[in-house]
């Protein structure tokens, strides 16, 4: 957590240290990141570095809370918004598109999206994952379990196996449609303007035929 001179400071030293901070971890990951790189960039000594967060791990996993909370509010309004007068499935469907066009606009999340998941520091990794974690099961947990209560999941369906297989699934629809390489399977990174859409609505179907009402 940042600590109390961090929270004294003038908003413009925060934003010029989170943006320093952001294109640097973005670009590098946090092995790769250099505080010196931030601390240039932001136009403060180092050692201030230290007086703003206990050390490197701590200055990234705030980025993630940060990063998460913005992907959040993004989508919990749009939950809000989306009818599920048709069911869970549909409305699951319209989510995970609009999921996959906010990463596609929002290029700052989706880099730490990538640094995130991709960060081969098992310590670090942990640590951000633990954050966005949070907030994945804060949103999905719920959804999941109304969907069961209504009916529009399985009486018997393994909500927790459900999650597991989400919280894989939506870092990979974050990035896999702007990481050729990434996606050997779906085509997610082709240059085909309705292919992500088409890779999630197999997905959806695949877990529809998993999890929701026997048709």
């Amino acid at each position: 957590m940042p600590t109390a001179t961090w929270e004294r400071l003038p908003e413009s030293r925060r934003r010029a240290v989170l943006t320093a901070a952001e294109a640097e971890f973005g670009a590098r990951g946090f092995s790769g990141g250099s505080l010196n790189v931030i601390a240039r960039n932001a136009g403060v000594a180092k050692g201030s570095l230290f007086q703003y967060f206990t050390d490197k791990a701590d200055l990234y996993a705030h980025l993630s809370e940060l990063a998460s909370r913005r992907i959040r509010a993004h989508m919990e309004e749009f939950i809000a918004r989306v009818s599920w007068a048709e069911g869970f499935f549909p409305a699951y469907t319209e989510l995970l598109l609009e999921w996959v066009e906010y990463f596609r606009t929002h290029e700052i999340e989706r880099a730490v999206t990538a640094a995130v998941n991709l960060e081969p520091d098992p310590a670090a990794r942990a640590a951000v994952r633990g954050v966005a974690n949070r907030h994945y099961l804060e949103v999905l947990r719920p959804m999941l379990q109304h969907a069961q209560a209504t009916g529009d999941l399985r009486a018997d369906a393994d909500v927790e196996a459900f999650l597991a297989l989400l919280l894989l699934v939506l870092p990979h629809l974050a990035l896999a449609p702007y990481s050729p390489g990434l996606d050997p399977v779906l085509g997610l990174a082709a240059d085909v303007p309705d292919q992500p859409a088409a890779a999630v609505r197999r997905l959806v179907a695949v877990f529809d035929a998993a999890f929701g009402q026997r048709h």
